[in-house]
């Protein structure tokens, strides 16, 4: 059976032309730095953001990971939402690799308020209390349903935290979303944060790859904590050549899977109410809260894999399908006419 694979959309293939033109890349030592598509796309993206370098890095969780530990000393304190990636999807890979303990806000939705960040700050504690450094902000947020944070919200946070000596961290993963949903530019994100993250194997359709961003001072230090970490990479102008492609040719795309997630969002909340609320579906995941219906999201994911659906059980009641590059109108609609009843039928039963 093919499936229609809503699981997330690190799922997507590289299409015909993006593997020629992979093939065609031309390639060097990236450990000697001499891989010229690698560099391109590095500086490429540091461009965009406004920022002065960029680090390629196979996965997301590891651009994370080497930007928090440019700002964040062992021992010392990282603020982000409950929810994040940064805490919840990376293993605990900030205590683990560098020693930094974090400390998290509740947010509906994962929707950044200035305000809740700033209440639980505490830097300079002094020698018996752990000192804040830097505060992650993840844009869109994954678990929240695909949040856009607020440009507004961001530029206070930044503004009041940089009074407090505190650094900013954007977790990027789907940036590219929150630009198109929102049209705030790339660079305006850029110029509030002291690191970036982004990654091309999402929306963007790339086979693999992420960017950290920052100074050239913190990535030169970052690419030997890459290499420290076992990331230093050989002959990668192949990836990259996939990620010059994403950036050319699939940006506008993500708007055809926002405008997907929200039919979607709309059939599901037409036959369930409480499951979902078109309106927060801002980009291409939909989280449906199961809560309300005599069923589990594991019973719902298994029957929709009968169906030859596959999506995400995150939770004994929630349910995340992630709209992708490589869904189409025409699996909307072959999705259309079963998760629906689904619900539909567990809202009965109940």
């Amino acid at each position: 059976m093919t499936f229609i694979d809503l699981r997330s959309d690190t799922v997507t293939q590289p299409s015909p032309e993006m593997r020629e033109v992979i093939a065609s890349a031309p390639v060097g030592d990236d450990v000697y730095g001499d891989d010229p598509t690698v560099n391109s796309l590095e500086e490429r993206v540091a461009a965009m953001f406004g920022m002065e370098a960029g680090l390629f890095t196979p996965t997301g969780s590891l651009a994370n990971q080497l930007a928090i530990r440019m700002l964040v000393k062992p021992g010392e304190e990282l603020l982000t939402e409950t929810n994040s990636h940064i805490v919840r999807a990376e293993l605990g890979a900030a205590a683990v690799f560098s020693g930094i303990t974090t400390r998290t806000w509740l947010a509906p939705l994962g929707e950044l308020k200035a305000s809740d960040v700033l209440a639980i700050a505490k830097p300079d504690s002094g020698p018996y209390l752990v000192s804040t450094t830097a505060i992650a902000v993840e844009n869109t947020h994954n678990f929240g349903g695909g949040t856009v944070q607020s440009i507004d919200e961001i530029a206070a946070l930044r503004r009041e935290s940089k009074k407090l000596g505190i650094a900013m961290h954007l977790d990027g993963a789907r940036i590219w979303n929150a630009h198109v949903a929102s049209g705030v530019s790339f660079s305006e994100y850029g110029k509030h944060f002291d690191t970036i993250s982004v990654c091309l194997s999402k929306g963007l359709g790339a086979p693999v790859g992420s960017v950290m961003l920052s100074t050239k001072d913190r990535v030169a230090s970052a690419r030997q904590w890459r290499k420290r970490y076992g990331g230093g990479m050989r002959q990668i102008g192949i990836l990259a050549a996939a990620g010059h492609f994403a950036l050319d040719h699939n940006i506008a795309k993500l708007a055809d899977d926002h405008r997907r997630a929200r039919v979607l969002a709309d059939a599901c909340h037409a036959v369930a109410p409480l499951t979902i609320d078109p309106r927060t579906v801002m980009t291409n995941i939909v989280a449906l809260d199961l809560a309300s219906l005599n069923v589990t999201a594991a019973d719902i994911n298994a029957q929709l894999k009968e169906a030859g659906i596959l999506a995400s059980a995150l939770g004994p009641k929630f349910l995340r399908l992630v709209t992708h590059l490589d869904f189409t109108d025409a699996h909307l609609d072959k999705v259309l006419e079963i998760l629906p009843g689904l619900l539909k039928s567990a809202l009965v039963a109940k």
